[in-house]
């Protein structure tokens, strides 16, 4: 290779500079030596990655040479051996050819930990450390039999692959894999190497990172990941703006075992420059991925989706304070759970009043979308007789009364309910007459609300007439049922 050209400076002053030579000052030392001494040189897995890409850049075939052949007995070079070299990929400027030898050691260096977990016991897990005599031997030798023979099984190497960056981590998770490591291990060291990294890498890096480790985890079987910590990953993903394919992969996830959930789980802060306060949109993804799934039996079923209808009613009455909160997004999350699911609609009339309170300027017609969800015959006995007081659910604002349960009167059973439905219906000017017409219905069905509470009363008091005539003068009784 021709390096000077023709000059008219002095061969004192020339000067040769290699702009980001590969290996630096070190690796061009090594180069000199092999071209001065015959080829007489030693290459080894620790400076054979450099010295390849040094005799590329210098023009060096027999240099190159030898490289290649070295590093084509990769699967015998030791567990340190093969991450020096990985870091020397690292270092290097991104190629494709840097990309291809860096997915050769990865192979070699999951290869040796595969044959390690699959040997392993799991009862030996504690016994497993950089520092352990079994490492060490495993280490120093250059055959992988002494992988198989071990007997260790543990997470001593999650420290060692920390040096690696996020694309290299990438490469890690694929081949890990497809060489169908153990699940648990795999979720575990996701965790380690994401928590022990966030601390020193760039936003753009913890992006890589926590993408990697989400669309690995979605392929994992599903008690490999909490859900707990399922929630903390969704937390650090929501700052960090990550791909749409990975947060529906995560809120999937998450909807698979959202009976484990809590309240706290669910808060989730509105989107930056929401003006909502919660972010109620990928509540509905979890509710949605939850109904989907179809794992366990249907009992099992029956009884995760009860408590996930628990659990929405809880966070429906969290969220309907909002000022925010648009009727539609509220009616969808009653709405998401089948009625079917909730034994008793106390929490939603709860959820309901005080979304009326904090939403005064409803029209008529969200109103009435908002009665309609309520069934009123999975309301308690106090419940229903609170609704009957309560101002914001009077009958002539449209809603479904159901009165509370009365004494034996004019053939009725104790234990019979009056209910008196009124619906509104939507009336066009056109139509006064039969606007009119419809609020005299509505105010009679008031007057029959108050003479139905008249005769209750009236009832009280002829119940405590008799009590008092029958202890003191049983002999009147006869009288007074007549």
């Amino acid at each position: 290779m021709k390096l000077l050209g023709k000059s008219n400076c002095s061969e004192r002053n020339l000067k040769v500079v290699f702009n980001e030579f590969p290996g630096g000052a070190e690796i061009f030392e090594l180069v000199s030596r092999f071209c001065y001494n015959n080829g007489q040189f030693s290459v080894t897995p620790s400076n054979a990655v450099n010295l390849h890409c040094a005799a590329k850049f210098m023009e060096v075939p027999s240099l190159l040479k030898l490289t290649e052949k070295s590093m084509e007995e990769t699967q015998d070079w030791t567990w340190p051996e093969l991450l020096a070299a990985l870091r020397q990929c690292q270092d290097l400027e991104t190629s494709p050819e840097i990309e291809s030898l860096a997915a050769k050691f990865m192979e070699s260096l999951v290869e040796k930990l595969n044959l390690t977990t699959e040997a392993a016991s799991p009862s030996t897990t504690s016994a497993c450390s950089p520092d352990s005599s079994l490492y060490r031997f495993s280490c120093d030798s250059k055959s992988t039999e002494s992988f198989k023979n071990s007997s260790i099984r543990g997470t001593w190497w999650f420290d060692e692959l920390l040096v690696l960056g996020p694309d290299l981590f990438e490469t890690l998770m694929k081949l890990m894999l497809s060489r169908k490591l153990d699940h648990l291990i795999i979720s575990r060291f996701l965790f380690h190497y994401q928590k022990s990294k966030f601390c020193s890498v760039t936003s753009e890096e913890k992006r890589k990172i926590l993408e990697t480790a989400i669309d690995t985890l979605y392929v994992l079987d599903r008690n490999c990941a909490s859900c707990k910590s399922l929630f903390r990953v969704l937390r650090i993903a929501l700052g960090l703006n990550i791909s749409k394919s990975s947060m529906n992969k995560l809120a999937n996830m998450i909807g698979h075992q959202l009976d484990q959930a809590t309240l706290d789980n669910l808060l989730i802060a509105s989107p930056y420059r929401s003006n909502y306060l919660y972010d109620v949109n990928l509540v509905l993804r979890f509710v949605k991925a939850f109904l989907e799934s179809s794992a366990g039996g249907f009992q099992q079923q029956t009884d995760r989706l009860k408590k996930v209808s628990g659990l929405i009613d809880l966070y429906i009455a969290e969220v309907a304070p909002d000022p925010c909160l648009k009727p539609s997004k509220f009616l969808a999350l009653i709405t998401a759970i089948p009625d079917s699911a909730r034994e008793s609609h106390d929490e939603i009339y709860c959820a309901l009043d005080i979304y009326l309170k904090a939403h005064t300027g409803l029209t008529e017609g969200e109103k009435l979308d908002i009665f309609r969800t309520l069934s009123y015959t999975k309301l308690s006995g106090e419940s229903g007789t609170n609704i009957s007081r309560n101002a914001k659910f009077h009958p002539a604002e449209a809603y479904i009364l159901q009165k509370p349960k009365l004494e034996t009167f004019a053939g009725r059973s104790q234990d019979e309910q009056i209910i008196l439905r009124i619906e509104k219906v939507e009336i066009s000017d056109e139509n006064e007459k039969l606007k009119e017409h419809l609020q005299g219905i509505q105010w009679r069905v008031m007057e029959l609300e108050r003479a139905c509470r008249k005769m209750q009363n009236q009832m009280e008091i002829i119940k405590k007439r008799s009590r008092s005539a029958i202890r003191g003068n049983p002999r009147s009784l006869p009288k007074l049922c007549s």
